[in-house]
């Protein structure tokens, strides 16, 4: 008898299983073509059938060939738990089931002598959000005006750029009594507190990132809404540079560096200035470990607006020779400034850890008033790819240490000076106006979000595991992939028009939020108005407890 083979790979050890019901199937195929992953093929079974033709019992046996639709049991070809095959199939023949026996973590490490990497999102959620068990308690009746939210007007602006406190304002009178500037005041622009996180050409499809920036302006020059794009690392179209709507875009420069000898060339051609420069000096997912675009990714117009050979793309975790906070106040922000001639708000982005106070202390009592924001990411974002370990296993919640920055500021009678932006699983139960409302309440300015716009443009990943398959540029949606045939799945007008629509929802629900504490204005640190049903919470926001 041959050896069984314990070490080969099966279903049972993958996981996702797919379930098949070869009665329902009629061989159409459409399954297989969807699979972006080659985790389901076409193979040709050999069938034994017993049956009896006379009138009297004369067993025989036939055999037949019968062509069936099968698993892939390999640690490349597998299945992500999408669920295109169940999309196409018109008689619901076909689906995968999540495998709760799964060994995959242990046999991809076994077989391959490396480490896990994938994209998407962590996948050691178990416990209730920290947003989930906040609410907002205080509500104006008898004792405070409240407002009517669908006819009052309200203010929904933040700052992006330095906020100088009264005493530094270079204002005077002169003889006649009018204010007369002295000096130039730091660049600020007034934006929607939500911004569309960074997530470069690269990680995205050229078709996904066009979707992004048609939203983007049309929600500013349609609806009027002055929503910001991030750019993400990696630079942008010479086309888009050059144009008019690069004043809706941030831009951002991070360790690698990545497409900023397109942009820093195309300065003498820019009819606007762009809405922002964002440094990255760390990220809330994988944070101290480097973003990783891999090969496969790397297609043509990447490399052309990158500069850079068909190769994995990985960034250094920090930016080198840059060892100090100091330091990065004179070399990054003073080049950036002075690049767009101090016309330009610069902010700063980094990981949430124990140390984000210290960095922002520091940067709060800088000397040359040009720091433009903070921007403080937590560890339950990250849409792109990197190691497994680093995305699960490192980074700090945001709710906390958000609170603990806001704080520091107050203790030194510096709130606001700085604007602090947030981000970190913000919108992951759908919600992000109620997100977005509480963080601001807690000290935010503003939040940042990525994750929910890929949801919005119709992303089939969880947290739980499902798909998460970014870093492969196979994804089925077309939202993460460089591959023509799968880039070509997505409608970009449809997706625009989903992320419109979810902004002009969001707006209402904003108001419907501040109508009742208020507030006509953005609810700053206002933590008066939250509540929370769990005691350590409540204590370590400072926020009621409530049961």
């Amino acid at each position: 008898m041959e050896t069984v083979k314990i070490n080969n790979v099966t279903a049972n050890d993958l996981p996702w299983k797919i379930i098949y019901d070869n009665e329902r199937c009629t061989m159409c195929g459409s399954c297989i073509a969807a699979c972006s992953f080659r985790a389901i093929k076409m193979k040709v079974e050999k069938r034994r059938k017993v049956v009896s033709e006379g009138n009297f019992p004369e067993p025989k046996a036939k055999f037949s060939a019968v062509p069936v639709i099968r698993q892939v049991n390999s640690i490349r070809d597998y299945c992500r738990g999408c669920g295109m095959c169940e999309k196409v199939c018109p008689n619901d023949a076909i689906r995968p089931e999540r495998n709760p026996d799964s060994r995959h973590p242990i046999i991809t490490r076994c077989l391959t002598g490396d480490s896990i990497k994938r994209g998407g999102r962590k996948n050691l959620e178990g416990a209730i959000r920290t947003l989930d068990s906040i609410r907002v308690g205080r509500i104006s009746q008898m004792t405070d005006p409240s407002l009517d939210a669908q006819r009052h007007t309200f203010d929904l602006l933040a700052p992006f750029g330095r906020i100088l406190p009264p005493g530094e304002l270079p204002f005077a009178p002169d003889k006649d009594g009018k204010l007369i500037t002295n000096t130039a005041t730091p660049p600020v622009n007034m934006i929607y507190p939500i911004i569309i996180g960074d997530m470069s050409i690269g990680a995205l499809s050229w078709r996904m990132w066009e979707a992004v920036a048609m939203a983007t302006a049309y929600l500013n020059e349609e609806c009027g809404l002055p929503v910001r794009m991030s750019s993400g690392e990696g630079g942008l179209p010479r086309r888009l540079l050059r144009s008019r709507y690069l004043k809706y875009m941030i831009l951002q420069i991070a360790s690698g560096h990545f497409g900023w000898n397109r942009i820093v060339t195309s300065m003498p051609d820019m009819i606007e200035d762009p809405a922002g420069i964002l440094i990255k000096l760390g990220q809330g997912a994988k944070p101290g470990d480097g973003g990783l675009l891999q090969s496969g990714k790397v297609a043509p117009h990447i490399q052309a607006i990158r500069g850079v050979p068909k190769t994995d793309l990985l960034r250094p975790p920090n930016h080198q020779g840059l060892y100090s906070i100091e330091e990065s106040v004179q070399k990054m922000f003073l080049s950036m400034n002075a690049a767009f001639k101090f016309r330009v708000p610069v902010a700063i982005k980094v990981a949430a850890s124990s140390t984000s106070v210290s960095v922002f202390n520091n940067l709060v009592r800088d000397p040359y008033n040009i720091v433009g924001g903070f921007f403080l990411d937590g560890i339950d974002g990250g849409t792109g790819a990197a190691h497994e370990v680093s995305l699960d296993h490192t980074g700090h919640p945001i709710a906390s240490k958000l609170r603990d920055c806001y704080l520091a500021a107050v203790s030194q009678g510096r709130q606001g000076q700085i604007p602090l932006w947030a981000a970190g699983g913000l919108g992951k139960t759908g919600d992000l106006a109620a997100d977005a409302f509480k963080m601001i309440c807690l000290g935010a300015n503003g939040v940042f979000s990525g994750k929910l716009i890929l949801q919005m443009a119709g992303c089939v990943g969880n947290d739980i595991g499902r798909c998460n398959a970014c870093n492969t540029g196979l994804c089925p949606a077309g939202i993460t992939t460089q591959e023509p045939q799968l880039a070509h799945r997505l409608d970009p007008e449809k997706v625009a028009q989903n992320i419109v629509n979810y902004f002009l929802a969001m707006d209402q629900e904003f108001k419907k939020l501040m109508a009742p504490i208020g507030n006509s204005t953005l609810p700053v640190g206002r933590a008066d108005a939250l509540i929370s049903t769990d005691h350590a919470v409540a204590e370590r926001l400072q926020i009621q407890h409530v049961c």
